[in-house]
């Protein structure tokens, strides 16, 4: 089953929405707070976020930028300002789609089924799934346990490499290459130095497992 998760203060509006949204099989969970969303998407299992512009602690705008830090779960924004400056704003920053009060709660629950048709959108078509990453090389992206991993341009690299061989281990060497294009002043310290932060913000997402495995005197390999 979807979830929806709808950030709406007026307890009115967010009981109209999550009947219609019930009515069509989709679960739905809702929080008063701004400062709730981020939280709740982060812990993963949300297919799309309504959002409402006013709310009491952060605005919708803020909360829509700092979702597009780490994730591109799709976002609908829910409000009274329906000037042309405020609706290029939320799109600009990265939502989906703008529905302006008052509205339909069917029809909003139609765009949130035409959404839930793409579930991924046109920026996950070149996605791979690899265990529990996945791969946008073209993008320069990876995800892990459906959150977007905030990489320097070395760690993308050294992690790609990785995952295009899961389980295989690879030797520095092997990495420096795949990594540094110039390598002349990079060496082993490096790409242990660089597997460390990797590991870290890895961590940061799961704590209890390390996907990258350290073979003494080989190199390393990763398990998906």
């Amino acid at each position: 089953m979807p979830k929806v998760l709808i950030a709406e203060d007026e307890v009115a509006i967010a009981d109209a929405v999550m009947y219609a949204l019930r009515s069509e099989g989709i679960d739905v969970e809702h929080c008063l707070l701004g400062g709730d969303v981020l939280p709740k998407v982060r812990n993963g299992g949300v297919d799309i976020v309504i959002l409402d512009v006013g709310l009491p602690d952060i605005s919708g705008f803020d909360v829509c930028r700092e979702l597009r830090r780490f994730s591109d779960v799709p976002v609908l924004f829910l409000t009274a300002r329906a000037d042309e400056v405020d609706r290029v704003l939320g799109l600009e920053l990265g939502a989906d789609d703008y529905v302006a009060k008052p509205f339909s709660p069917r029809e909003l629950a139609a765009r949130v089924r035409a959404r839930l048709r793409r579930p991924h959108g046109i920026a996950h078509q070149h996605w791979r799934q690899v265990g529990t990453f996945e791969v946008d090389i073209d993008g320069h992206r990876i995800q892990y346990r459906g959150q977007l991993l905030d990489l320097t341009r070395y760690e993308f690299a050294l992690l790609a490499a990785l995952l295009h061989r899961p389980g295989a281990i690879m030797s520095r060497a092997q990495l420096m290459d795949r990594a540094w294009q110039d390598n002349g002043d990079s060496g082993d310290r490096t790409v242990d130095t660089h597997i460390k932060t990797l590991r870290a913000k890895l961590r940061h997402i799961a704590s209890d497992v390390d996907p990258i495995q350290t073979h003494r005197g080989l190199g390393y390999s990763v398990v998906v």
